[in-house]
């Protein structure tokens, strides 16, 4: 296994303890499942307009994951690179194949998946609204001066009622209604999010 879905959130909504604790839940779940001895990272990117990075670089979720081949837990082939995972007409995540670390598919009912990223796995324009809840460090709904925090989601079934191609990317369908577990809920969202392993580091 070298791919899955969190089987379980954090249980804060957005926030995830910033991309070192969403790497630290995808790792922890790798272990109880007995694939702990790669290393984990969350499916996560970071917009380079956000406060609390203080102008730092913004993240690009695709360049966290490592070079591939995954695996889901029954040993199904996701996809061999990073490029054919985020090639127009990719369809190696669905509802068959996003599986959580113990094998099990993910209900419909949260097919929200936490991403923070465009459809070729980068970060969002600084242009744009929050995208990624303060950095996956926040769980509130609105920001002191009013504008909205949310994340942009996929979806890991590849359904949507909207009849449009981008409405059922796995990783950018669309932006969440904010950051709480509440908010996050309205549109199917239970706070997971992929995990992708790494080769094993180095002796």
């Amino acid at each position: 296994m070298s791919f899955f879905v969190t089987s379980a959130s954090p249980g804060r909504g957005g926030d995830l303890g910033g991309l070192e604790g969403a790497d630290a839940h995808c790792q922890a779940l790798a272990t109880a499942a007995g694939a702990g001895a790669l290393r984990w990272r969350a499916y996560l990117s970071l917009a380079s307009n956000l406060k609390n990075l203080l102008g730092e670089p913004a993240v690009h979720a695709r360049e966290r994951i490592g070079p591939g081949p995954w695996h889901n837990a029954q040993g199904q082939l996701i996809a061999h690179t990073v490029d054919e995972l985020h090639a127009p007409g990719f369809a190696g995540i669905n509802r068959q194949s996003a599986l959580s670390e113990r094998g099990q598919p993910i209900p419909g009912r949260l097919h929200d998946i936490l991403t923070g990223s465009r459809p070729d796995g980068t970060a969002p324009s600084p242009l744009d609204a929050d995208m990624s809840c303060r950095g996956w460090r926040s769980s509130a709904d609105t920001a002191e001066d009013g504008s909205s925090h949310g994340a942009l989601v996929g979806h890991h079934d590849r359904v949507s009622a909207i009849a449009e191609p981008w409405a059922s990317s796995w990783n950018s369908a669309h932006r969440s209604r904010g950051c709480s577990p509440a908010r996050l809920a309205e549109l199917g969202s239970g706070g997971l999010f992929y995990c992708f392993a790494q080769p094993p580091a180095p002796r």
